[in-house]
């Protein structure tokens, strides 16, 4: 007897800086959800916040023109009443839409932060990926550095600005550079892909730097720039997870930014990493150690850097990493023997265990 499909709700697009990068995901993950075994109901999200259906050609997404083509494109939205445990369409009819999981390919704010798991938590559907407190945890950079300190992970050195500080930017540069020494770099809190992400060499570049920071969130982390190389595993499962074999990114730009992670191939990928295998052994310890110190499941990216003096240090873990083409989550697990549709399947199950 066949097995049955399982419905899946995806859903792309999102309020979000890395709004454009979610299209370039999902169309990679439509593209290896086996039809077989999956029946699938795209859900896009504008970057203006609207919810629409779409039921048009694919490869319209990537470009962004899905959104124009009305005859395709039905106001709905996953409704938080768990007796519809689906997607109700605001077209007037009342229709609901059952869905057994929600594949949330959203990057970012509004997709990777906790906000969105909590929809899926009150409509009581499964959903690929992290929950609602270790999505929110990994997204803020200062509570990330707070939690796996405590668990004894080697981090940065860092320290936390609010955007009210900048009336008095003297005192704000005098406490800053007297907890962490220049070069700094500065990261919104709350933000992803290096989305307004900078290095400042002194007093003036710290300003425009925490300007730059503060467009993206009210809150921006200060670190120690640390030279090194630029390491990250995948790590999957819920109670059990496993790490990959870690790799090595050159990045292409000064840093691994967000031109550099989407928008120029030029930077380059080795897979596994140029370590020994007590430092690979280290680094898996360590992304498998984070992950639970963070309540993870389902999936993240954990990424490290390699350096001569401090050793392996953790930068940060991604929720929900990118899934495009060239994406290191999926080719670090194809490494590892698992095809990209074989992987989608995985996540799948890990949802519904």
């Amino acid at each position: 007897m066949a097995q049955d499909k399982l419905t899946v709700a995806v859903l792309f697009g999102g309020v979000s800086s890395e709004h454009e990068v979610s299209r370039m995901s999902v169309t990679s993950v439509i593209g290896n959800l086996d039809p077989q075994r999956y029946d699938l109901i795209l859900l896009g999200i504008t970057k203006d916040g609207r919810w629409l259906r779409y039921t048009g050609a694919v490869e319209k997404i990537i470009s962004g023109e899905w959104e124009n083509c009305i005859q395709d494109c039905t106001p709905a939205v996953i409704s938080p009443d768990a007796s519809h445990h689906g997607i109700l369409l605001l077209d007037g009819s009342g229709t609901v839409l059952r869905v057994d999981v929600v594949f949330p390919v959203l990057h970012g704010k509004n997709g990777e932060d906790g906000t969105v798991q909590g929809l899926f938590e009150l409509a009581q559907i499964p959903y690929v990926g992290c929950n609602v407190l270790a999505s929110a945890d990994c997204m803020d950079k200062e509570v990330t550095h707070i939690r796996l300190a405590r668990a004894g992970i080697p981090m940065a050195k860092f320290t936390v600005a609010h955007a009210c500080e900048m009336r008095d930017f003297d005192a704000l540069e005098a406490r800053v550079s007297g907890e962490v020494p220049y070069p700094i770099f500065v990261k919104p809190a709350n933000a992803g892909s290096s989305v307004g992400v900078s290095r400042a060499d002194d007093k003036e570049g710290l300003r425009r730097s925490l300007e730059l920071a503060f467009q993206n969130d009210g809150k921006a982390i200060l670190e120690e720039t640390l030279t090194g190389r630029e390491v990250e595993c995948a790590v999957i499962g819920n109670d059990n997870p496993i790490a990959s074999r870690p790799g090595e990114i050159v990045p292409c730009n000064e840093f691994y930014d967000y031109e550099a992670k989407y928008l120029d191939d030029a930077s380059e990928l080795h897979i596994p990493a140029r370590l020994s295998q007590e430092q690979e052994e280290t680094l898996r310890r360590l992304a498998v150690s984070a992950y639970q110190a963070m309540g993870c499941s389902g999936l993240s990216r954990v990424d490290f850097f390699v350096t001569k003096t401090r050793g392996v240090v953790l930068n940060e873990l991604n929720t929900l990493p990118g899934f495009t083409n060239i994406s290191m989550y999926p080719k670090l697990m194809q490494h590892m023997g698992m095809s990209y549709s074989g992987l989608l399947d995985k996540l799948i199950a890990l949802a519904l265990e």
